[in-house]
């Protein structure tokens, strides 16, 4: 009969050991969840924040980019708007579209890194002084500005294409500057695109010309 006790005795103890081991392994594997969790939620967190950090890494060169590659897309806007009314070549009214709609979403983008940077957004006036920046590559000054706002028919088309070819490469100049010494990602990567559509343009308005 003591035997008998001593023996259930034996096994209470091993069944609360064992109730009690589980438990232990249960809290520690709640543990480890939630600490993966933790992880996981430091991890997004971690990468919501980056772009915080990569808009910041931005260099004097950026700057000058964007200040000076926006009133340069907005003479070329300027330029192409006057297509619609007095251009007589269809080709010629559907490059000038082309170019609206390919610059005008890259000034907003251009003025959207400016503020962020607390850096000045050059004015986008219409009818913008354009001897202000008549230095610049491939910029027309007002005097050529002029004489094409007042042209129409085949003589705008000619006028149109010479003048833009000469502003494309003034911007493609501007933007190779941009990709070999801008440190900020999304501007070099802009000014890899706008190398690469504003040269294959060039070749389109020399076919244009008849120069090909």
């Amino acid at each position: 009969m003591r035997n008998t006790r001593t023996s259930m005795a034996r096994r209470t103890a091993l069944v609360a050991a064992t109730v009690t081991a589980g438990l232990v392994l249960a809290a520690c594997g709640g543990s480890s969840d939630s600490g993966s969790g933790g992880h996981d939620s430091h991890t997004a967190g971690s990468s919501s924040s980056s772009p915080s950090s990569s808009a910041a890494a931005h260099n004097a060169q950026d700057v000058s980019f964007a200040q000076g590659m926006i009133p340069h897309h907005q003479q070329a806007l300027e330029m192409a708007k006057l297509a619609a009314g007095r251009a007589s070549s269809a080709k010629v009214k559907d490059l000038a579209a082309r170019i609206e709609k390919a610059q005008d979403p890259e000034i907003r983008t251009m003025s959207g890194w400016l503020k962020s940077w607390g850096q000045s957004v050059p004015s986008a006036m219409p009818g913008m002084d354009h001897s202000a920046h008549s230095g610049m590559a491939g910029m027309m000054d007002p005097k050529d500005m002029d004489k094409l706002a007042k042209a129409s028919g085949a003589e705008f088309d000619t006028m149109f294409l010479t003048m833009m070819i000469e502003h494309h490469k003034g911007a493609v100049q501007m933007a190779g500057t941009e990709k070999t010494k801008g440190a900020y990602t999304p501007a070099t990567s802009m000014a890899d695109a706008i190398i690469t559509g504003q040269t294959a343009e060039i070749k389109e308005m020399n076919q244009l010309l008849g120069r090909s």
